[in-house]
């Protein structure tokens, strides 16, 4: 029977493997690198991903997070584009080929088609000195020291280098689009993601009778009255025009108790909090959350472009919206 302390040494050595494997593709960045955003910046296709075995499945994954950040992408098989699929790629498209070796027979079978295309071509190899590197416009160096696998024959921190020199390609091209978050939203429109990224404060706030709300001569007392009505933790004050003069809360109810205030003559202008953090109607839910996090609040007043109170959301809607 194998010892645990065995089982835990491999699995140590292993991440270890893979974890320099990583770090050493920092050195291996160069303009290669910067050529292949180039290349795919400017290009007014699709960028279709293609490789053999296990570089395929982390092809696939590197087609998908490129199309769910602003990249359109798939993955294309090499067996089956030499059986019909190579109708899938044009002239405008881009093409990045994964082969550890750069000898893959499958992926080098390609090569004649797709130059006959004059699709640009970006490698990601482990041999530089390869075919396919060779071939390429741009190639992307993964090469590895050492294979996780003590056999060197299961592709593991070759593996794990692609996979990291996808996502560092994604990311350099979400940057350069300008790509924003509620963009990621719109690919990812399903589920408490979609809700998180996707929904505005204009759909959750409270409006109308609902948003709490007094006038600057209102007394303390019925400020109180206001907020418990209201339901939302705090209310609204305004001046005689209906612009935002400040806010008051609970937990500027429980500063103001060590005072000994009577509740009947203290005006809520003398203790509101001024110039208090809003939000707008076409705020992301999102956002509204950060902020309240950001700032240790519950609330926030929604105003219009003249400052004028539209709209309340509190911390509770947006649990029961799922954005948190």
């Amino acid at each position: 029977m194998t010892e645990p302390a065995n089982l835990l040494h491999a699995a140590a050595r292993t991440i270890a493997l893979e974890t320099q494997a990583i770090k050493d593709l920092e050195q291996l960045l160069d303009h290669n690198f910067v050529r292949a955003c180039e290349l795919i910046l400017s290009c007014t296709g699709r960028v279709v991903v293609t490789g053999m075995g296990k570089s395929g499945h982390i092809g696939r994954k590197i087609a998908a997070t490129l199309a769910s950040t602003g990249t359109p992408a798939f993955f294309v098989h090499p067996g089956e584009a030499s059986h019909g699929d190579m109708g899938m790629i044009t002239a405008n498209d881009v093409v990045i080929a994964l082969s550890n070796s750069g000898k893959t027979e499958e992926v080098i079978t390609l090569l004649p088609l797709i130059k006959r295309l004059a699709a640009p071509l970006i490698s990601m190899t482990g041999n530089p000195a390869s075919t396919l590197s060779q071939a390429a416009d741009a190639n992307l160096n993964v090469a590895v020291k050492e294979e996780a696998c003590p056999l060197g024959l299961a592709p593991t921190s070759s593996t794990t280098a692609a996979l990291v020199m996808g996502d560092a390609l994604a990311v350099a091209l979400l940057e350069a689009r300008g790509f924003s978050a509620e963009d990621f939203a719109f690919s990812h429109p399903g589920g408490a993601l979609g809700r998180r990224l996707l929904l505005k404060v204009k759909e959750l706030m409270h409006v109308g009778e609902r948003l709490p709300q007094v006038t600057l001569d209102a007394s303390l007392r019925d400020t109180l009255l206001e907020i418990t009505a209201k339901g939302m933790g705090m209310t609204a004050v305004v001046n005689p025009d209906g612009i935002l003069a400040g806010i008051f809360t609970d937990g500027d109810l429980r500063r103001t108790l060590d005072q000994q205030l009577d509740l009947q003559s203290t005006s809520i202008s003398q203790i509101m909090t001024r110039n208090a953090r809003t939000a707008s109607e076409e705020m992301l839910a999102a956002e509204a959350l950060h902020m309240m996090e950001e700032f240790k609040i519950n609330g926030l007043i929604v105003v219009d472009d003249d400052n004028r109170p539209v709209g309340a959301i509190n911390m509770h809607d947006l649990l029961r919206a799922g954005v948190i």
